[in-house]
């Protein structure tokens, strides 16, 4: 059983608070909801005294600023989180980017700034795994200490997030003039029912941040709806109960030890149905978009010939495929895709939509790329209806159907001099790619045929040795390339033996990095080694960048 404390019983007790460490850091972990991958923390003042028990941070965090001690405890937890992240590393624990808070009391006394630096300095943390995080309400009567602070920090090489954005009341001037590397988004606008008013907000928030080219965290996030709905709109970073509640330092260190770090909601819950009441509103969103319940969706806008996908639904994504994500796909100018023939095609059947207010139809060829995959030019059947009109922007929506395989078959495409000669020119490179987070591999149509690969391997790289890609002779060395890429290395090469017949392939890594800095992905590829100017032997060592 706890007590609130009062206002007296709380100025006595802060002393003892910092000395005993009653005053200490939880850690809530922060995904993302695409990869199921935890990609950083955000550190959390608690107090729990040893008499009075837990106490609740809306009840003592304002007597400590009124009082001005907010700052020795925020200084505290600072401290106790670079302590953390230094006993990670000492540990060889993984280490993730862990935000830490500052309020306007900590940046209007004196020169905070030096004081964390001082601590951050006494334990030697790089300033990678350390965020600064403020919230929209510091700046209120202080602009210019505020931005001095920003930019300081900036110099020392930290990453500043503005905290709770859009539940203040001046979000948009105070954003114009701060200086933030990335947007926490204040989930208060989709309580309740997800989309309606409060959907098209945080829609248009987060179309917001990407024109500022400044990345977004989803925070406050309790339900699968409400993560799904933002990873269709490209907001992919998730923090909130739905995946894990503020946990120790030590339950959190459990966490980072798991090399999956696979996420702590149940794959039952994720999978959840949606809310079937919503399909009998015939004007709800979801009515319109997953009638029939089948078929690739996507919502975009249209104005003077400018179009922006606004958000996907996952059997879209499934339906262009090439392995592309929802962020690409969102966060991509789809004109690009586009032959100057085939946009004038789907700009007119745009138009002609508009004009009838009824749905018109189109065939269009588009120019899908990807680094696994390479590029591949698919026919889409699009059926477009207007849904929504403001001023001269039209909001659309759209139906797409892959039809290649209607318009040409197999040697229909191996008879154009250009498919032939990339065939020619591949026909001993083999292509895969390799997620990080849940340890997948997806490899090309070559990998299937000649090797006999799944489409999808799981629990790479030990799947591809038991099945003797890998000589035994050289599994630990491949398991070692894997971590060199799950650690930051850019690029590795060497010339390795595959397949129980050994023979020699030039394999070369890519890593794609998320932004935050971490690995996101590597992209493989093995060439067939068709001299004999160089051997593979256990000198043959990998070069790294």
């Amino acid at each position: 059983m706890s007590k609130k404390m009062s206002e007296e019983e709380i100025l006595a007790a802060f002393e003892d608070a910092l000395r005993n460490e009653q005053i200490f850091a939880c850690y809530q972990p922060q995904y993302n909801h695409s990869t199921g991958r935890m990609t950083g923390a955000e550190a959390l003042m608690r107090w729990n005294h040893p008499e009075f028990g837990p106490q609740y941070p809306a009840d003592f965090i304002p007597i400590l600023e009124e009082n001005g001690l907010i700052r020795r405890a925020d200084l505290h937890v600072f401290e106790t989180v670079c302590r953390f992240q230094r006993a990670c590393m000492d540990s060889q624990i993984p280490v993730v980017p862990v935000s830490f808070n500052i309020s306007r009391h900590d940046i209007f006394e004196g020169d905070y700034v030096s004081e964390l630096e001082q601590i951050r300095a006494k334990y030697d943390i790089p300033v990678k795994y350390l965020r600064a995080e403020i919230t929209e309400s510091s700046a209120i009567g202080g602009m210019e200490l505020v931005s001095s602070a920003l930019k300081r920090l900036h110099d020392y090489g930290y990453i500043v997030e503005m905290d709770d954005f859009g539940s203040g009341y001046s979000s948009l001037n105070i954003l114009k003039d701060l200086d933030v590397d990335i947007i926490k988004l204040d989930m208060n606008f989709l309580r309740g029912d997800v989309g309606g008013r409060g959907g098209a907000i945080v829609n248009a928030m987060v179309q917001m941040a990407k024109w500022l080219k400044t990345p977004t965290i989803a925070e406050g996030v309790e339900t699968v709806e409400q993560a799904d709905y933002m990873k269709s709109i490209g907001c992919n970073y998730i923090q909130g109960y739905l995946y894990s509640q503020p946990v120790a330092g030590e339950e959190l260190v459990e966490v980072l030890k798991r090399t999956n770090l696979e996420p702590t909601v149940p794959a039952m819950k994720l999978l959840q149905p949606m809310d079937a009441e919503k399909f009998w509103n015939p004007d709800s969103l979801e009515t319109l978009i997953f009638s029939n319940y089948v078929g690739a969706a996507s919502i975009f806008s249209y104005e003077n010939g400018k179009v922006e996908i606004l958000r996907v639904n996952n059997k879209y994504v499934r339906e262009m495929g090439m392995n592309l994500t929802e962020y690409e796909l969102i966060h991509s100018d789809p004109w690009t895709r586009h032959t100057p023939e085939s946009r004038e095609i789907y700009e007119k059947t745009i138009r002609k939509a508009i004009e009838s207010g009824d749905e018109e139809t189109c065939e269009t060829w588009r120019t899908f790329c990807s680094k696994c995959c390479g590029e591949d030019t698919v026919c889409i059947r699009s059926h477009i209806r207007v849904i929504g009109k403001a001023g001269n922007q039209y909001i659309v929506y759209a139906m797409a159907r892959n039809v290649t395989a209607e318009k040409k078959n197999y040697a229909e495409l191996f008879d154009s001099e250009r498919r032939f000669r990339f065939a020619s020119e591949q026909a001993n490179v083999y292509a895969w790619e390799y997620e990080f987070g849940t340890k997948r591999m997806r490899p090309c149509f070559r990998c299937m045929r000649d090797l006999h690969l799944p489409p999808l391997l799981e629990n790479y790289p030990d799947s591809a040795i038991e099945m003797g890609i890998f000589p035994p002779d050289y599994a630990d060395m491949y398991r070692d390339w894997i971590k060199q890429l799950e650690n930051g290395a850019e690029h590795l090469e060497g010339i390795i033996p595959l397949t129980v017949g050994r023979v020699p392939f030039h394999v070369r890594y890519t890593t794609e990095f998320d932004e935050t800095g971490r690995p996101l992905k590597a992209y493989g590829s093995a060439t067939l080694v068709v001299d004999d100017v160089k051997t593979p032997s256990d000198a043959d060592k990998p070069s790294a960048a």
